[in-house]
């Protein structure tokens, strides 16, 4: 799972380890023409559209802005593009998406790769040697290619 994923939704998971691929980065971004530099640019109850709707919302309490977060999914980025925001806050790999919509990132609010995770319960008792599989592949990850 996508460490994304496990940031927005929270899930009662165990964390078993970072896979080292899959990466991108949750960010805020505006249109390139605005008059905007930084998150802190923004005005007070400004609208950002995203599907990462609770952590928008904690990184715009982190930087004390009130904001109104625009639950948006799929095309994100045409938040600020039809009017319907002023800003977004959406997963960013190469950046090529942001650039071909006219777009700017900001801020970078965290890096995410994909995570290997377990029922918590499942992990713990063990009773299908799960804690085996993990050490063959936290070992096989440390060894240089």
């Amino acid at each position: 799972m996508g460490y994304d994923v496990l940031r927005e939704k929270q899930p009662a998971v165990a964390y078993l380890a970072d896979l080292g691929f899959g990466g991108c980065r949750l960010s805020v971004a505006v249109q390139a023409s605005s008059p905007y530099r930084s998150a802190l640019d923004l005005p007070i109850h400004s609208r950002v559209a995203s599907k990462f709707v609770n952590c928008a919302r904690d990184y715009f309490q982190s930087i004390d802005l009130p904001v109104e977060i625009v639950p948006l999914y799929g095309s994100v980025e045409l938040g600020p593009i039809t009017g319907m925001s002023e800003a977004i806050v959406d997963l960013v790999s190469t950046g090529k998406t942001l650039r071909e919509n006219n777009l700017m990132e900001l801020e970078v609010l965290y890096h995410s790769t994909a995570r290997l995770i377990a029922h918590p319960l499942s992990y713990r008792i063990d009773s299908y040697g799960l804690n085996e599989l993990i050490g063959q592949l936290r070992q096989k990850m440390t060894v240089p290619v």
